[in-house]
């Protein structure tokens, strides 16, 4: 189905008739479980002053207020030319491509070789890492119904949910890696170099906001309903925060792998989703010229910084 079809009829609820078999219930309980137990152990670390949960909470959170402050120009109906859209999301893509690199790559193979694996040890663990990390998030995408602005419906049984919770589903997996990375670079030994991944994400979810309430709006919802799911989209990223780290503090031979599994879902999003977003309108060199600016503005925070 065309994302800008405003068929009244696809707006319209589909009853599902569906249950889940017990290997679905049992994997279901497994993640629970997991979560969990990472919340009690987040919590846990909370209570006690954890300086790096701390760290990652008030980073996942700047990165949700930033995405949450993108989302005004809605509410005051400013509107945008389709090549400002292309060209907020290719710098988006600069500074998460870059991010990727500078704040976990880098590091990775640094926590890597600090563990005591060579050069090729440490970069056949990030490379798998980064691959495990691209995977998961591919599986993700496969499993959970969602709805992207161009391809329109994907998933299981996504026609038997509305259209709003679908556009969030997909939303929600787009910041899941980014709230991931700040927590993950915060349970590192780099402070500054976590504290710079976190503004740098920040920075680019400003125009992100922006971007996916305009694209709400374009499709049909109100002012007020395309901000609060633009806001709500981005509430993922400091729980995410808090789990990243928590995932690493179970031991401490993760980070390596953390960090670059973060990397590979960031990969993925900007492969998957953003660059082909950012071209279908033929404005290509914009949002390419607003790639390699997102670049070089992560490049100078992280090495600036650093």
């Amino acid at each position: 189905m065309p994302l800008h079809s405003h068929d009244p009829a696809s707006h319209a609820e589909v009853p599902a008739h569906h249950t889940l078999s017990w290997r679905q219930w049992l994997g279901l309980g497994i993640v629970a479980a997991g979560l969990a137990i990472l919340s009690a152990q987040a919590m846990g670390g909370l209570v006690s002053g954890d300086d790096r949960l701390r760290g990652a909470l008030l980073g996942g959170l700047m990165a949700a207020a930033a995405t949450a402050l993108g989302t005004l120009p809605v509410l005051l109906s400013q509107k945008f030319s389709q090549r400002t859209h292309d060209t907020m999301l290719g710098f988006g893509a600069g500074v998460m491509l870059a991010a990727s690199a500078f704040s976990l790559v880098i590091p990775a193979l640094a926590a890597a070789k600090s563990q005591g694996a060579g050069p090729w040890g440490a970069g056949g663990i990030v490379g798998a890492g980064i691959l495990g990390g691209a995977l998961l998030l591919l599986l993700i995408d496969r499993a959970v119904p969602h709805e992207h602005f161009v391809k329109g419906l994907e998933g299981p049984q996504a026609r038997a949910i509305k259209r709003a919770w679908l556009f969030v589903l997909a939303i929600t997996l787009h910041n899941l890696p980014e709230g991931l990375a700040i927590g993950v670079a915060f349970a590192g030994s780099d402070g500054v170099g976590a504290k710079a991944l976190a503004a740098g994400i920040s920075i680019q979810d400003v125009p992100e906001g922006m971007v996916v309430a305009l694209a709400l709006r374009g499709v049909g919802y109100g002012r007020w309903m395309s901000a609060g799911l633009g806001v709500v989209s981005g509430l993922i990223e400091p729980v995410a925060a808090v789990m990243g780290v928590a995932l690493i503090g179970l031991s401490a031979s993760l980070l390596p792998w953390g960090l670059a599994a973060a990397a590979g879902a960031m990969l993925y999003v900007i492969s998957h989703e953003i660059i082909p977003e950012s071209h279908r309108k033929g404005h290509e060199a914009f949002a390419t010229g607003g790639l390699m600016l997102g670049f070089v503005v992560m490049m100078l925070l992280d090495t600036a910084l650093g």
